[in-house]
């Protein structure tokens, strides 16, 4: 079973998240906030963190600095999930440190293949 962090402020968009997750046989940590994200990357070394960019406190980009900055390699996936949809704005992301990019309002019918889709682009996760 591969443990993914949801990073994720928005009740509604955790819910639908951690549900699909767990429906493909997924385990979900569960984080509100930037800061929090960053705890929880450190102490429960997920495979995988599904990260939306605006968040209270710290924001995507910041927390995925700082989970990035005590590595010693990428292979540990963070995908942004933001409402930012601006040209060049993957090219932003993928720049700051982020796997990949999934644009909102998320699809609940392909999320899941556009993460596993993302992963096996950069290595082997499912």
């Amino acid at each position: 079973m591969k443990r993914v962090l949801v990073v994720e402020d928005n009740k509604n968009s955790m819910r639908l998240i951690v549900k699909l997750l767990e429906k493909k046989g997924y385990e979900a940590i569960k984080a509100e906030t930037g800061e929090e994200g960053v705890g929880l990357a450190a102490e429960e070394k997920p495979d995988l963190i599904l990260m939306d960019i605006k968040l209270p406190g710290i924001d995507g980009v910041e927390a995925t600095k700082r989970i990035r900055a005590p590595e010693t390699d990428s292979r540990l996936h963070i995908i942004a999930l933001t409402s930012y949809a601006m040209a060049g704005d993957r090219e932003k992301f993928i720049k700051a440190g982020f796997t990949g990019y999934i644009e909102k309002p998320l699809d609940p019918y392909t999320i899941i293949q556009e993460i596993e889709k993302i992963c096996r682009k950069h290595a082997k996760f499912s």
